[in-house]
């Protein structure tokens, strides 16, 4: 006797399934599966109903997906818009299904309609994304720092080139930090917007509904003509052993818009009393940190991972947006088997940015859509890629070409997950 096999239906969600999509995104993400009041409002006011999709057996939900517009800042300062994919699951009784690759597919090609340069997203688990032509294209690393042999003077009492260091509190926060964050975007490649709904539970009004709140510490960095430079807000968990502080400070975030910004807010923080031990949270592989430090060896490697994965969807768009560090011109060969950014092209790029435009030339540089993602912010190398067969020269110096245009000075940065 045959089992029956029932027709999964992929379809977008509308407001009288939140209840049940909530369910199965809290499932699929091994959370408790009841769905609160406000988890539901602090959904209904977060997500884009448009462009959220489900996967439905006999009417429940079993699989979940959404996107929403993005702006992420190319070299050079520019910012793109994508589509940032997001809560991504498929209920553990129905995987391998395609359900994922349907979704995928509907998003892929409604963000291709839409004019939206790219799609990026945060991979839970490395080999899914890549055969849906994403490639990793910023990394991210986490330090812990031992205090007491990183050698800093104890003596510290703050910057000393007239700037300092601020406590503030949440409300200042949200008032202050929204536009520092614009000024990071502006000069650091990798950064994505954050919207007031990010401001506003990152800073307990309201907090997250499914994530315990903690209040942390605040902290501002001034500089000497009173310009607020930078921003630092970290948690201390307060454990003693043996009337001996083993006081852990975690960092919840920290960016700067200067380098003196930077460097004054560790400094700050790593002179507390009573930490012992620092967590860095997520920062550019290429960090001050630990170089900062008189001892780099304080600094204990607990992450190095890939972290945000672009998926090109209009090439010229993405090509002409950003700056290159040297002149020249490429024809890349761009192989997608989706068809949303397959081609040839010919960039033609300078440190003042580029035109890229489609062309019959002989191809200098073959590649998967993935590949070009992974080398689109800077962070890899051409020449690597090929030595892993992923990347094929087609005409001799030109691989050497691409990473002197294409590679940047500072590796990209994405501080936040979404």
């Amino acid at each position: 006797m045959s089992l029956e096999v029932r027709a999964l239906e992929v379809r977008a969600i509308d407001e009288s399934d939140l209840t049940d999509w909530s369910r199965a995104l809290r499932t699929g993400f091994l959370m408790p599966p009841a769905v609160t009041e406000k988890e539901l409002e602090y959904r209904r006011a977060g997500i884009d109903i448009e462009r959220a999709q489900g996967a439905f057996d006999d009417g429940r939900c079993v699989a979940t997906f959404r996107s929403f517009a993005q702006r992420i800042t190319v070299p050079g300062g520019a910012a793109v818009t994508a589509s940032a994919v997001s809560n991504v699951t498929v209920s553990p009784t129905h995987r391998r299904r395609g359900l994922l690759s349907r979704m995928m597919d509907r998003d892929l090609r409604a963000a291709k309609e839409r004019g939206e340069a790219a799609s990026t997203l945060i991979s839970a688990e490395y080999p899914i994304y890549g055969r849906y032509g994403y490639g990793p294209a910023v990394w991210t690393t986490e330090w812990e720092i031992d205090v007491p042999r990183a050698g800093l003077d104890p003596r510290y009492t703050g910057p000393a080139d007239g700037g300092r260091v601020d406590l503030v509190d949440g409300a200042d926060a949200r008032r202050l930090g929204p536009a520092l964050h614009e000024r990071l975007r502006a000069v650091r490649h990798g950064v994505v917007d954050r919207d007031t709904q990010w401001w506003q539970t990152r800073t307990g009004e309201p907090p997250h509904p499914s994530y315990p709140w903690t209040e942390p510490f605040y902290a501002v960095h001034r500089s000497a003509s009173g310009s607020v430079d930078g921003l630092l807000v970290y948690t201390a968990d307060d454990v003693w052993e043996a009337k001996v502080s083993q006081t852990t400070a975690t960092v919840r975030d920290c960016f700067a818009v200067t380098p003196e910004a930077e460097r004054a807010l560790w400094h700050f923080l790593l002179s507390v009393d009573w930490i012992v031990k620092v967590r860095t949270g997520l920062r550019a592989p290429d960090d001050l940190l630990p170089l900062l430090l008189p001892d780099p060896r304080a600094a204990r490697t607990l992450t190095h991972a890939d972290f945000l994965w672009l998926r090109p969807l209009d090439v010229p768009a993405l090509l002409q947006a950003r700056t290159y560090a040297t002149t020249g011109s490429l024809v890349l060969d761009i192989a997608d088997p989706a068809g949303l950014a397959a081609g040839r092209h010919l960039l033609e790029a300078g440190p003042d940015g580029a035109s890229c435009t489609t062309t019959t030339r002989p191809a200098d540089l073959s590649l998967p859509v993935g590949e070009l993602g992974t080398l689109y912010l800077g962070d890899e190398s051409a020449t690597r890629l090929a030595a892993l067969g992923r990347v094929t020269e087609e005409r001799p110096g030109a691989l050497t070409l691409a990473d002197a245009l294409l590679r940047t000075a500072r590796r990209p940065w994405c501080p936040d997950i979404f």
